[in-house]
């Protein structure tokens, strides 16, 4: 009897040769050997020997390419040409000072990289351009709305660089600011160019210039620089140390440009990283000496909670379990068919109550997108209509019309379902009805919507538990559970291309643990990205997040003191309006706009409220109450 072929291996993934150039780039351009580059969620990040960057698309545009190496190059040129304690100790204290500083030191490290190797100046460039697409941005014309910070750096990097601002935004920012920093700054400006190799030197021009644009004073200096002093070791020592690091860094500078003259090539970076220099070895072991001694907070400007929520106290002991999945990847088409016809049918159920709730907002926005025509004008559009006059009187003039603006802006809704096991049976049931009817209501009224749910893949810790047992069990590890955050909906995809993976929320098993905060930056992050000029975040959940893994090993309050500190950061940007639900337990003590609801059979109603409540313009102020069905 013939034997049976042995199982083909599985093929791989298309994008995986490019994570791993991308990799082998990363180190032979930082000198590091030993660095791991990572893809997932959350945003770029430079943390030891570690590089975390952002994931791509199965089959990656050349635009989104782009952006993704300019983040590995700039993280790269960091690890290469920063020295923290420098930067620590040659920093002004906190506030609008520091911010400027940081983004002067970030200008400098890139302008290196973009002066040594083109591929890499192309890179920062798609970077940069994605970077100040951002919608916050859009309106940065004079200079109380533009960031001071980022017009500075902009104006640098042309003095550094010779480039011009990347994109039209970028260029609005810098002329609002240009004459001022000109006047007070030009000349320092200038002189700056001659340094970008000499990260003491090149600090202490930046001090300069803060004390020009009047951000800070010398004693401020002064001040500073005592404070750290009396942390560091004595000032021959660490002049000594400063020295070596400069030189050492130096010649690494010199063969990093050697290793490498062109980005994104696999075999080229290969090569390189095995050609690692003995003496940028040597300048690691030293570094790593320090650190043993004093170990400095990583440099990260200007950062929030939604950036770099370790900082603020919220560890994760690792991501590399992490995934964000579509939801037609978690289940076969039969199944999904299966589950869709189930969930039509509880939406027979749902129908009437719904839809004329659904009406009711559909109503409301088509209200605000009624078009209003001014007449009689001496200007705009030709008016056909009028054209008989002109036949009746030749003598009489043309007639024009313009289209009023409307106050209704273009706009994207975010529903954030929590997919914890407490939602389990009616509750998810009435959310995926609700969020399907919504989704063809707001998508009729031309509204972009997207469905997002959150979970973990595992109860009481999946693998990242299993890897911190066998690590020994470190004090405080943070998060302790591989997250799952599952896209239901694109806010770009019609529904009914997703009306199949919608019903996979009635699937068994899917739902176990929440953990919310992590949750809201992630929809937070993504509603950022969109081109839209208002963004709406609707979270529904049935209460604080738990995670029974990382509560037994940290404080009981963990988690729920990290999403107090998300929720305050996107009310407080305004960027995002954030609204949410809760289910038989009150979130008005998290959230400012919030509704609780005792029934989920009321969800529908305070979903609609809500969104009706948002799109009118005179029902802004509302504060938070408690949600009541009516008769």
């Amino acid at each position: 009897m013939a034997q049976s072929p042995a199982p083909s291996k599985r093929k791989e993934p298309p994008i995986e040769p490019l994570k791993r150039a991308l990799g082998a780039t990363c180190r032979a351009m930082s000198g590091d050997k030993d660095m791991a580059v990572n893809f997932g969620p959350g945003p770029p990040d430079l943390v030891g020997h570690t590089m975390h960057l952002p994931e791509m698309s199965r089959v990656p545009t050349r635009r989104e390419i782009a952006v993704v190496r300019g983040w590995a190059d700039g993280l790269a040129l960091r690890a290469a040409f920063h020295n923290p304690k420098l930067h620590t100790r040659n920093s002004p204290s906190q506030g609008p000072a520091r911010a400027v500083y940081d983004a002067i030191e970030r200008t400098r490290i890139e302008a290196v990289g973009a002066a040594r190797m083109d591929g890499v100046a192309q890179n920062l460039t798609a970077r940069l351009q994605d970077y100040y697409a951002q919608p916050r941005f859009t309106e940065a014309r004079t200079d109380r709305t533009a960031p001071l910070e980022e017009a500075v750096a902009l104006l640098l990097r042309e003095h550094l660089t010779g480039q011009a601002p990347p994109s039209p935004t970028a260029a609005a920012i810098a002329d609002a600011w240009r004459m001022s920093v000109e006047q007070r700054a030009g000349t320092t400006l200038g002189r700056m160019s001659d340094l970008i190799e000499d990260q003491d030197a090149f600090g202490r021009l930046a001090r300069e210039l803060l004390r020009s644009l009047d951000l800070t004073s010398e004693d401020d200096i002064e001040a500073s620089q005592a404070e750290t002093e009396t942390e560091e070791p004595p000032p021959s020592e660490g002049g000594s140390e400063e020295a070596e690091d400069s030189e050492t860094g130096s010649q690494g500078q010199d063969q990093t440009e050697e290793q490498q003259h062109e980005d994104g090539e696999a075999g080229e970076t290969e090569e390189s990283t095995d050609a690692a220099p003995s003496d940028q070895d040597e300048r690691d072991s030293d570094s790593d000496a320090e650190d043993a001694e004093e170990a400095p907070a990583p440099w990260r400007p200007n950062t929030t909670v939604l950036e770099d929520p370790e900082r603020f106290g919220y560890k994760v002991f690792t991501r590399a379990f992490d995934e964000e999945v579509d939801a037609a990847d978690l289940a076969s088409p039969d199944e999904l068919d299966r589950l869709r016809g189930f969930l039509d049918k509880e939406l027979r159920n749902l129908s009437s109550a719904v839809a004329r709730l659904a009406n009711r907002l559909q109503r409301k926005l088509l209200a605000q997108q009624n078009r209003a025509w001014d007449f009689d004008l001496e200007e705009g559009t030709l008016d056909a209509a009028r054209l008989t006059r002109i036949v009746m009187d030749p003598m009489h003039a043309l007639s024009f019309k313009a289209e009023r603006d409307t106050s209704f802006r273009d706009t994207v809704v975010t529903i954030l379902i929590d997919n914890s096991g407490s939602m389990r049976g009616r509750p998810i049931m009435v959310a995926a009805c609700c969020g399907d009817i919504l989704a063809r209501t707001l998508e009729r009224c031309g509204v972009k919507v997207e469905i997002l749910g959150f979970t973990t893949r595992a109860w009481k810790g999946g693998q990242a538990r299993e890897r911190w047992l066998a690590d020994g069990k470190p004090a405080n590890p943070g998060r302790l559970n591989d997250l799952r955050h599952i896209v239901y909906k694109r806010a770009d995809a019609p529904w009914r291309r997703s009306k199949r993976s919608l019903a996979l929320m009635m699937r068994e098993g899917l739902l176990k643990e929440n953990i919310d905060g992590e949750a809201l930056t992630w929809a937070h992050a993504r509603l950022l990205a969109r081109p839209e000029q208002r963004r709406i975040l609707m979270t529904i959940s049935d209460g604080a997040p738990v995670d029974d893994s990382t509560t037994s090993v940290n404080s009981q309050t963990y988690l729920e003191s990290h999403l107090r500190q998300v929720i305050a950061e996107i009310e407080g940007r305004g960027a995002v309006e954030l609204v949410a639900i809760g289910i038989g337990h009150d979130v008005t003590r998290y959230y400012k706009r919030a509704v609780t609801i005792t029934d989920p059979s009321e969800l529908a109603g305070a979903m609609t409220d809500k969104l009706v409540e948002l799109f009118d313009e005179d029902a802004r102020s509302i504060p938070a109450r408690r949600y009541s069905a009516r008769p």
